[in-house]
């Protein structure tokens, strides 16, 4: 009989969700690294290196990979001879770890989690709940997978009810480009086939848990069905051309994750669940020895990659800029900001709605500015903010009117695509729509040298904040004529791709 003491789990759990905020699985980097070598579109292969160089940034710097540190998903394995010498229920003692972890001194990790979904939606300030997945098995022994899932590839899980003659593999062709950019490809699918509806999603999730080894199994060759079904999903997915940041490019996914299990003779329940380029889980074991050990994977592992924005950038100064000068830019081209920018996400927007609504007047001088869409993590020691990469910029498209023509923004600042509302409101108000790299927030935060809460600082992470940047690098997605790079870049690449594979 193995015993397992509360601090022992509780320690583990708190070490683990630490260990992944600053370390990317290896496996994962090296996928990204195999990404970076074979990308052949000049703006994918950017928007990799500095995902691959945040990525070793954040494991020196002990620092999250990405600002949104996700809502925690742990699975638990608990062996039927183990005994617990703990007061507290397995959900309790993952909580608890998760509020240590997200409430550190040395490394804070962004709280997300928000209580009353369907009402106040208030910040629970810990984290938790996290949510748990609990399953008795043989042996005397507790093996726990956890995992950090960031709200922007969570929210563009997709689940179907298929006919059991249905094409899992052309639903899941069709469906992929319907996700957008939001989940920051390149990234890994999930997928989960049978059982009932619930039952897919949790095998979706799970999938998501292993490693990536897509390329081995191209070596040996499939011979299960779920093997050949990886393989035709991997092939057909990455010749959308939707590529790096759905700026159009040869690698969209890095793997493709299948588990299954048996179902109605009726059904056939499939679920998407992707992961993103902050990828972050790890799996350990607790025999009764005490916590978990971790071990810290070597820099020298990380791959030497650099990235130089090139001598076509554009340099501004976001203090001087008018309207005619953003005229301008063209879609696609590099921009470095610097200046003073204003921050605001979903919960700002939503509150500035409902003042105008009550006839109140703008909380601050948006006219002539940018807004950029973030949430930051918390700053340690010198640091003026914590990470600080960009939120899901489709989130905001209802707010858009109001923003351009009622604030009289000059350009909004975020990741993935915007919705045709919007790129036609951008287009009317002679504005521009910047992107920068999700999943390289430690990166882009180097380039923020000054910050100040300047309304709403009851929102925490959602208060709008003024940053004062340098040379903080972006990409024109959306310039004033509408012209737009996440309709453009994927549907270029879609024909380079298969021109290539003629």
């Amino acid at each position: 009989m193995t015993i397992i003491k509360k601090a022992d789990f509780i320690d583990s759990i708190e070490d683990a969700l630490q260990y992944i905020s600053y370390y990317h699985p290896l496996d994962f980097v090296k996928a990204m690294e195999k990404a970076y070598h074979a990308e052949k579109s000049q703006a994918a292969k950017d928007a990799i290196a500095q995902i691959l160089i945040n990525s070793r940034m954040a494991a020196e710097g002990h620092r999250p990979i990405c600002q949104d540190t996700g809502i925690v998903t742990c699975f638990v394995k608990i062996g039927m001879n183990v005994q617990w010498d703990s007061d507290m229920t397995v959900q309790q003692m993952v909580d608890e770890g998760t509020k240590r972890a997200y409430n550190s001194s040395v490394n804070p990790l962004r709280q997300s989690v928000v209580a009353d979904p369907a009402g106040a939606r208030k910040n629970t300030k810990t984290n938790a709940p996290a949510v748990v997945h609990v399953e008795m098995v043989a042996g005397d022994k507790v093996d726990i997978m956890i995992a950090a899932k960031g709200g922007g590839s969570e929210n563009k899980t997709k689940m179907v009810m298929l006919n059991p003659s249905d094409d899992i593999a052309a639903w899941v062709e069709k469906t992929v480009p319907l996700m957008g950019a939001g989940w920051c490809p390149p990234g890994m699918l999930g997928i989960g086939i049978g059982g009932t509806a619930e039952k897919a999603a949790l095998m979706a999730k799970e999938a998501l848990m292993e490693p990536v080894d897509i390329h081995e199994l191209q070596a040996k060759g499939a011979e299960t069905a779920e093997e050949k079904l990886r393989l035709d999903i991997f092939d057909r997915v990455n010749k959308l051309g939707i590529g790096a940041q759905g700026l159009g490019g040869v690698t969209t996914v890095v793997d493709v994750k299948i588990k299954t299990a048996p179902t109605h003779a009726a059904s056939k329940p499939v679920c998407i669940i992707p992961n993103c380029a902050a990828t972050r889980h790890v799996h350990f074991t607790l025999d009764g020895n005490g916590p978990a050990t971790l071990t810290p994977p070597k820099l020298a592992d990380w791959p030497e990659v650099t990235w130089e924005v090139g001598n076509n950038v554009r340099r501004v100064n976001v203090n001087e800029l008018k309207k005619e000068d953003v005229a301008a830019w063209k879609a696609g081209e590099t921009v470095l900001l610097s200046g003073k920018i204003l921050t605001g996400r979903d919960a700002a927007h939503k509150r500035i709605q409902d003042m105008l609504a009550k006839g109140e007047s703008f909380p601050v001088d948006f006219q002539n500015r940018f807004i950029y869409y973030v949430g930051p993590v918390d700053a340690v020691g010198d640091e003026v903010v914590g990470p600080a990469g960009p939120t899901t910029s489709t989130r905001m498209d209802k707010f858009s009117d109001m923003m351009l023509e009622q604030a009289g923004l000059m350009g909004m600042i975020g990741k993935a695509e915007r919705g045709p509302a919007t790129v036609a409101s951008i287009k009317k108000n002679k504005a521009v729509y910047l992107m920068a790299v999700g999943g390289a927030a430690y990166l882009v935060a180097k380039a923020i040298k000054a910050a100040r809460t300047v309304a709403f600082a009851d929102l925490g992470m959602e208060a709008i904040y003024e940053f004062d940047v340098e040379d903080m690098p972006v990409t024109v997605a959306v310039d004033s004529e509408g012209n737009n790079v996440h309709e453009t870049g994927p549907e270029i690449w879609k024909i380079k791709i298969a021109e290539m594979n003629a």
